[in-house]
């Protein structure tokens, strides 16, 4: 059935112009998803062109997610209080123009800045996003389907970031890596003008700036403590300065958000229990699926010689599976409700991270990398959808934004923290691989494939985990049915 017979069908009282809407926020969330990846596959290249050191370069993915993470709970206010259309079409215009900047990069200085500067604009263009979905469609049957749409590109857009990247990289240049948001954003802003509709909430509309400065600062710090503890040790000097910083400030947010009138995170938007295991669940997950990505796209190109473009292409399945799980989870959640929709999909993950702890170097694709990467996009897709749904499950409008925020600040944060320590694992596991067999580096001072290879079936090992004890802490804390969730219906849409 197509958009506008639906729309045509559909009681007066709903937003008639709901699925356009749908259109653009998809658009604006698939831009801002694999941003966060498109640039992996490309970072040989532009490390060369722009004399980054090795020590230096996972700062190019690493700026974005902290920015990104660090300074979501305050566009999710941002988008509440001045308005989420509003908001929506500011941060796209800010983020096209901090992605030309970084194209045009002349030093790893500009690149760096420009990639913070696009995870600050997407930490007001997410939130906003999600909300208006949320505010959008007030019927559960068309919700679920919203954020099948939604989850699918959540989950799926790391993947298609990757063949972008290796496709942009081979056959154009890293710089359209970035460069290529810019016409994406652009035809966004232009769609959204007469089909999304403005929302905003009423009453305390005061900003807690003590609570961004104290939760952004503490984030940082316990990310960049993490990354340190690979290069000087977990019990350095340097990384328990960063850990400690963050426990002091992470504390003094709390304590903040407690004592004021105004908090940046209500203690409400955690009480509710299925909204808070939807917010752990999506930390545990980013924290075990991410770093699946940088780790395959190092040993497609470093262990198994393939190219920018091969190497994209090799997750193409991974989009596809999503895809099509996606589609399902928004059949089954009406149906059987999040709790066991979710739970089913995480075992799936987890078992596909299992079968990648059996890689070798010799490793075929077709019979040892792609049977994992279909397990994990079809269970991927069942995860997201439901927790997309349980995050903003009964929030009010008022609340609508920052509960959205919290939700990808989780997933954002999960996974800069679990890239962060699954990385060191890996780094750790290979250097011993290296001392004990008396391998040798090669000319680029890269470990041989087999140390690689060692290093990172490690750290699959803790991504099967960590997404088995998301699976543990969904079924044990989800009770919303499908009756649940049909309780967010309203007889007539959020709009401004």
């Amino acid at each position: 059935m197509s958009a506008t017979s639906e729309t045509s069908e559909a009681p007066s009282n709903l937003d008639p112009r709901r699925w356009r809407a749908l259109l653009v926020i998809a658009i604006a969330q698939l831009m801002v998803v694999l941003d966060a990846s498109i640039v992996n596959i490309a970072l040989p290249n532009l490390q060369v062109d722009l004399g980054i050191t090795a020590e230096n370069r996972q700062w190019v993915v690493t700026a974005y997610t902290l920015a990104f993470g660090g300074l979501l709970l305050l566009g999710g206010r941002i988008a509440d209080y001045a308005g989420r259309k509003k908001t929506f079409m500011i941060a796209l215009i800010g983020f096209a123009a901090a992605s030309a900047l970084g194209g045009f990069a002349a030093n790893q200085e500009m690149l760096f800045g420009a990639r913070a500067l696009q995870g600050a604009f997407a930490a007001m263009l997410a939130p906003a996003a999600l909300s208006l979905i949320s505010v959008t469609f007030t019927d559960s049957k068309e919700r679920a389907k919203a954020f099948a749409v939604y989850g699918g590109l959540s989950a799926g857009g790391a993947a298609i970031g990757l063949i972008l990247g290796g496709l942009l990289t081979e056959y154009a240049s890293w710089r359209w890596c970035l460069g290529v948001n810019v016409p994406i954003a652009i035809l966004a802003v232009v769609l959204a003008i007469n089909n999304v509709h403005e929302s905003k909430a009423q009453g305390d509309t005061r900003y807690d700036i003590p609570g961004a400065v104290t939760v952004t600062l503490g984030l940082v710090s316990l990310v960049y403590g993490i990354t340190r503890a690979g290069v000087d040790g977990w019990t350095s000097t340097t990384t328990l300065s960063y850990f400690g910083a963050a426990l002091v400030l992470l504390s003094a947010f709390f304590v903040i958000e407690s004592r004021t009138s105004h908090p940046l995170l209500p203690v409400r938007i955690l009480t509710e229990r299925n909204r808070a295991a939807s917010y752990l669940t999506s930390f545990i997950v980013g924290s075990g699926l991410f770093g699946m990505f940088l780790f395959l796209s190092i040993t497609f190109q470093l262990v198994f010689g393939y190219s920018p473009v091969r190497s994209g292409l090799a997750f193409l399945p991974f989009s596809v599976g999503v895809g099509i799980s996606a589609g399902m989870a928004s059949q089954l959640l009406p149906r059987f409700g999040a709790r066991w929709v979710s739970f089913g999909g995480l075992l799936l993950a987890s078992s596909g991270l299992a079968l990648l702890t059996q890689l070798d170097a010799n490793s075929d694709y077709l019979t040892a990398i792609l049977p994992s990467l279909m397990l994990m996009s079809l269970g991927m897709g069942l995860v997201f959808v439901p927790i997309s749904a349980t995050a903003l499950f009964a929030v009010g409008n008022h609340d609508a934004g920052v509960a959205s925020a919290v939700l990808n600040t989780s997933q954002q944060i999960g996974g800069a923290l679990g890239t962060a320590f699954l990385n060191t694992v890996a780094t750790s596991a290979t250097a011993a691989y290296v001392v004990a067999n008396h391998s040798q580096l090669n000319q680029y001072g890269q470990p041989p494939a087999d140390a690689l290879i060692h290093g990172f079936t490690h750290a699959f090992v803790w991504s099967a985990g960590l997404l088995l004890l998301g699976a543990v802490v969904w079924v044990a804390l989800i009770n919303a049915d499908r009756n649940t969730l049909a309780t967010n219906d309203s007889p007539a849409a959020h709009v401004g």
